[in-house]
C-alpha cells in the first residue's frame, strides 16, 4: 500500500547548509500557510527565511519542488511525532490514544497543516496520495500487529486503517485546527476515541 516517492531536493552536506533548508522549509510552511500555493512566491521565502534569493536554488529547482519537498516533511514531522509518543507503550490502545494525542497537539501548534495538504491534492496529486498513504500504512501495521498479538480482531487490514486515520484527520480538524474555549482537552478526546477503537476492533471473546 506504500508509495514509493521522488523528492527532487539538492541535499545540504553540512550543518549550515541544513539549518538553511530548515529555515527555507519553515518559511514555506508560513508562506503556504497564509498565502495558498499560486499567491506565495520564492522572493517572499527567501525573505522570510532570511537567505538571499539565490540561496534558494541552492536546494530547490522550483516553486513546485519546494512545496512537494514541503509536504513529505510536514509529513515525515508527522511520523516523527507520532514515534515520540508512542515510544515503549505496548498497549495497541495505548498506541492508538498517544498517536492520536501527538497528533492533535501537532496540528494544533501547525495549523496550516490542513491548508498546505488540501492543496497538494491540485498542486501535486502524487505528494497528496503519499502523505496519506504512508500514515496509513503505518497505522495499518500497527493494528495488524496487534492483531497477531490476539489484542483486535485477527482480520484487520486496510479498511480499518483508513477509517481509523480518517477519524483522527477530522477530529484533528474540528479540536486543533476549530478550536473552542468550551472544547474539552486532547487527552479526553483520544479517550472516546479509544472507546470506538476499542468497541470496533477488539477481539472476539469465549462464549
Amino acid at each position: 500500500m506504500q508509495e514509493k516517492l521522488r523528492i527532487d531536493v539538492r541535499e545540504p552536506r553540512t550543518s549550515r547548509g541544513r539549518k538553511t533548508m530548515r529555515k527555507l522549509l519553515d518559511a514555506a510552511t508560513r508562506e503556504f500557510g497564509e498565502r495558498g500555493f499560486h499567491d506565495a512566491s520564492v522572493s517572499s521565502i527567501t525573505a522570510r527565511a532570511g537567505v538571499a534569493l539565490g540561496t534558494f536554488y541552492t536546494y530547490f529547482d522550483s516553486k513546485d519542488a519546494l512545496f512537494r519537498a514541503l509536504i513529505f516533511d510536514l509529513s515525515q514531522q508527522v511520523r516523527s511525532d507520532a514515534s515520540a509518543a508512542i515510544a515503549g507503550e505496548d498497549d495497541p490502545l495505548a498506541i492508538e490514544r498517544r498517536a492520536l494525542m501527538a497528533f492533535l497537539r501537532f496540528a494544533s501548534a501547525h495549523k496550516e497543516i490542513y491548508r498546505i495538504i488540501d492543496e497538494a491534492e491540485f498542486v501535486d496529486p502524487e505528494i497528496y496520495r503519499y502523505h496519506y498513504t504512508t500514515v496509513a500504512s503505518r497505522i495499518m501495521t500497527r493494528l495488524q500487529s496487534a492483531g497477531q498479538a490476539g489484542a483486535f480482531r485477527g482480520d484487520v487490514g486496510e479498511i480499518e486503517a483508513w477509517a481509523l486515520m480518517g477519524m483522527n484527520v477530522f477530529l484533528g480538524l474540528r479540536f486543533a485546527i476549530w478550536q473552542e474555549d468550551a472544547d474539552p482537552p486532547f487527552q479526553d478526546i483520544a479517550e472516546i476515541a479509544n472507546r470506538l477503537i476499542e468497541r470496533g476492533l477488539a477481539a472476539p471473546t469465549g462464549s
